[in-house]
């Protein structure tokens, strides 16, 4: 196999973009089998049939194919609807004055729900400097794995290790990552990904997982009847006993949402996440080798995401070329998936050539 038969696109029939589309790290092609089971749910509704409720069963059947995809046991899993109220949970449990360490420039739903508290003392520094910033004061870094502005990743080894030497939680926000980037989610006390993205399920899903050891430390703000140990036995009055497992920190599950991630992350699975790598890689460096040839230097990194400096105000050429991209902090940012071949990587390079 050449490198041109690893940039193909994968997925099949499952997906039919109209335009040049590279932009999943905004919001992710949906895959057929994905609408097929949303348009189910909602013509079962429509009909009043018992299965328009939406299923338990199938929620978890997508936890359990989340935690397959990131090596840790279903019962490390919880769902709910967005990162933000994911890190919330964490933010509200953590102590005060306690020391929160993140890169510059990191994304607001990692940041913000820590910054409100008002009495943790927050502290940033360059994504490079990030292990060696970890200190005996620090309580947790909370950092993305793929930066949405520009694509850069972090030294992951050098933080983990800093953390436990100092004694410092860790939380990876996944969310430009999960889908393409293979993750042991067990390495980290807490990680959280939107699924609208990589994850390519529907808006409205996203998975927060927990250490057993994290888990101790962590308040079940939005607990509800859907976090008991016995599901359907805390209807009324208080929940007697939340559940034993991380999904004590489920929100309601948006059916519509949960019956469309379950097939898209089976889809997922079938392709394998190291396939994915190898070909949104393949597809990012094709990317770069043409920006230099065309005398444009993009941020450094072997990410699958790659931001250009300088070349955000060419968004809207590209978009009515049939191109969709973003611009992120005054950079053109490209986000390769399944979906991409080279054909798409030659269009760019053809448009911004002029």
């Amino acid at each position: 196999m050449d490198d041109s038969d690893l940039m193909q696109p994968l997925g099949g029939a499952e997906f039919a973009p109209q335009q040049t589309y590279l932009n999943t790290s905004a919001c992710a092609l949906l895959p057929r089998r994905t609408i097929e089971a949303v348009a189910l749910l909602c013509e079962e509704t429509a009909a009043g049939r018992p299965e328009g409720a939406g299923s338990f069963d199938i929620v978890d059947e997508a936890r359990a194919t989340y935690a397959r995809l990131v090596s840790v046991h279903p019962d490390r899993v919880a769902v709910g609807s967005s990162v933000s109220v994911h890190v919330g949970m964490i933010a509200q449990s953590m102590p005060a004055g306690a020391e929160i360490l993140f890169p510059e420039g990191d994304f607001s739903s990692v940041i913000t729900p820590f910054t409100i508290r008002g009495d943790l003392k927050t502290r940033f520094v360059p994504l490079e400097r990030l292990a060696e910033s970890i200190g005996p004061e620090t309580a947790l870094v909370a950092f993305s794995s793929v930066q949405s502005a520009d694509g850069r990743t972090a030294d992951f080894a050098a933080v983990r290790a800093a953390a436990a030497a100092h004694g410092a939680r860790t939380l990876l926000d996944a969310t430009q990552s999960a889908g393409w980037l293979p993750l042991c989610a067990g390495e980290w006390d807490f990680t959280v990904a939107g699924g609208y993205k990589f994850l390519l399920c529907p808006r409205g899903a996203s998975f927060l997982t927990v250490t057993e050891e994290a888990q101790d430390t962590m308040v079940a703000i939005h607990a509800g009847w859907v976090t008991g140990e016995e599901l359907w036995s805390n209807s009324y009055g208080p929940v007697r006993e939340l559940a034993r497992s991380a999904r004590r920190y489920d929100e309601p599950p948006a059916f519509l949402s949960y019956h469309g991630a379950a097939r898209s992350l089976a889809l997922l699975e079938e392709i394998g996440i190291e396939r994915i790598e190898a070909h949104n890689k393949a597809l990012a460096a094709r990317f770069r080798a043409g920006l230099v040839d065309l005398g444009h230097a993009p941020v450094p990194d072997v990410s699958g995401v790659v931001g250009v400096p300088g070349l955000g105000d060419r968004q809207p050429d590209l978009l009515a070329a049939g191109v969709l991209m973003s611009a992120r902090a005054g950079k053109l940012r490209a986000s390769f998936h399944l979906y991409n071949g080279p054909a798409d990587v030659d269009r760019v390079l053809e448009v911004l050539a002029g």
